[in-house]
């Protein structure tokens, strides 16, 4: 169940993230943009005084029934849309959950270690560039075998499309129906959101371009996908 201190924290507009002005994302399709590419989230709830707090990784999706999945709702923002998540029931997690409680997702984008070796100068203190999103929400659990079947091919198709190979899960779908049984699906409406990336905006500008072409030229995945975030800076 989730903890009275932390419904009602998030019932006054969540519990906010520490994100200095400067580190904040530049519109709000950043946000979005970050989910969609890195869907795998953590769900944070507070659980009980004896248990302690929940967390449990998950892989999340935007609603592709809600108008929320091509614009972020609204006029692109992200609260009021819809995500869809599952987790396995078997998880004490699962049944902490209460239709119309509250948790939280986050998110993390790319990221990586900045050495002061990039800035040439001195003195100097190393840091870590990375990005990331809260999200804050309500939970609605599905208890419907058809719709938690439904939920888990949104998830294949959504995956499929941006990290497989478009394998067609049409085979499989009598496999589906004996495991989803075991699949606690659920939707989350966003009621707050805040996303940090912090990409050396603090630096002067030859030292930020520094950090991005080093990054750029990294054999490293992580630094690349940062590097091309921080071309995207105004």
């Amino acid at each position: 169940m989730v903890g009275a201190d932390f419904r009602s924290q998030l019932s006054k507009g969540g519990i906010p993230v520490f994100v200095p002005s400067f580190y904040r994302e530049p519109d709000s399709s950043w946000m979005i943009d970050l989910i969609r590419g890195n869907p795998m989230a953590l769900a944070v709830a507070n659980g009980s005084p004896e248990d302690g707090p929940f967390a449990t990784h998950l892989p999340v999706i935007l609603d592709p029934e809600s108008s929320g999945e091509s614009s972020g709702g609204a006029a692109g923002e992200l609260p009021g849309t819809v995500l869809l998540g599952h987790m396995n029931r078997a998880n004490p997690h699962w049944d902490a959950l209460e239709t119309g409680g509250l948790l939280l997702l986050t998110f993390t984008g790319p990221h990586s270690y900045v050495s002061p070796t990039v800035y040439a100068k001195s003195p100097a203190a190393p840091t870590w560039n990375f990005t990331s999103v809260h999200v804050r929400g309500i939970v609605e659990k599905i208890e419907s075998v058809e719709e938690t079947l439904e939920v888990v091919q949104s998830t294949v198709r959504a995956f499929e499309g941006a990290f497989g190979e478009g394998w067609d899960m049409t085979g499989s779908l009598d496999y589906f129906r004996k495991i989803v049984p075991d699949v606690g699906a659920f939707r989350f409406t966003v009621t707050g959101a805040e996303g940090m990336f912090k990409l050396s905006q603090e630096q002067p500008e030859e030292v930020r371009d520094r950090v991005r072409e080093s990054f750029g030229q990294s054999g490293c995945t992580y630094k690349r996908e940062t590097a091309g975030l921080m071309s995207r800076l105004p």
